[in-house]
C-alpha cells in the first residue's frame, strides 16, 4: 500500500509559501493539505480561495481541501475553481452530504468527508461507496500542534475493514516521524503533517517521514 504525504500549509511560513511547497515537492511529497477554516464551525479562522487560486501555478501537487466550513456546499464550486483536487468536508457541518458529494463529483474532482474525534467510523458507512476518502482527525479540528490521540486507530481500522486498498483513508493531527507507523499500521495511506514537516528542515523532514512509512 503506497503512503502518500500531505504536508498542511497551515504550518508553513506564509511569507514564503511558494518556496516551501517546492521544497515539499521536491522532496517526495504528492499531496498538499489546505486547511480552511470560517471560525464557525471551528474557532479558528485560517485562510481561503484567493490563497488555494494563487499557489495553484505554482505546483502541479494534488490539493488536498479539507473544508472546516459550516455548510460547505455553498462553496465547493468555488474552491474547484481555484485549483482544489480533492474536496473534503465534515460530516457535522452540513445535512446536505449526498449534495455535496455529487457537488464535488459533477466536476470531475475526488470527495472527501471528515469526521472530528467524537464522530463514529460508522457515521462514513453509509457514504464509503460515493467518495474517494475518508478522514478521521486524530486531533480535535480547528488548530494545528495538538497532541495526537491514539484512541482513533480504531476508527481507522474499522474503516480500512469495510474498502478496498486503494480507497484513500486520511489521517490528521499530531503526527510526525516518530509516531507515523501507528496510524499507517492501522490502515491509513495518507498522512497528514503539519508543524513535523514545516518545522526545521523541510525536506529532511519529508524524507524522515517517508522512509519511515517505507519500513512496512
Amino acid at each position: 500500500m503506497e503512503i502518500i504525504l500531505s504536508p498542511s500549509l497551515l504550518a508553513a511560513d506564509f511569507g514564503i509559501l511558494k518556496e516551501q511547497i517546492t521544497e515539499v515537492e521536491k522532496a517526495g511529497a504528492k499531496y498538499l493539505h489546505l486547511d480552511v477554516m470560517d471560525g464557525i464551525f471551528v474557532s479558528n479562522i485560517s485562510f481561503g480561495i484567493p490563497v488555494i487560486e494563487a499557489l495553484r501555478k505554482y505546483t502541479n501537487m494534488v490539493f488536498d481541501v479539507h473544508l472546516m466550513i459550516t455548510e460547505p456546499q455553498r462553496y465547493i464550486e468555488r474552491f474547484i475553481d481555484a485549483g482544489a483536487d480533492i474536496v473534503t468536508f465534515h460530516i457535522e457541518a452540513t445535512d446536505k452530504i449526498d449534495e455535496c458529494i455529487n457537488i464535488i463529483r459533477n466536476r470531475g474532482k475526488r470527495a472527501g468527508i471528515a469526521i472530528s474525534p467524537n464522530t463514529p467510523a460508522e457515521a462514513l458507512y453509509p457514504y464509503l461507496d460515493k467518495i474517494d476518502m475518508a478522514l478521521c482527525m486524530t486531533v480535535e479540528p480547528g488548530y494545528g500542534g495538538q497532541k495526537y490521540m491514539p484512541e482513533m486507530e480504531s476508527k481507522v481500522t474499522a474503516l480500512r475493514e469495510r474498502v478496498d486498498k486503494d480507497f484513500l483513508i486520511q489521517v490528521d493531527g499530531g503526527i510526525g516521524e516518530a509516531n507515523v507507523l501507528a496510524p499507517v499500521n492501522a490502515g491509513a495511506n495518507v498522512i497528514v503533517a503539519g508543524t513535523a514537516v514545516f518545522g526545521g528542515n523541510i525536506t529532511e523532514n519529508v524524507k524522515g517521514i517517508l522512509e519511515k512509512c517505507a519500513q512496512l
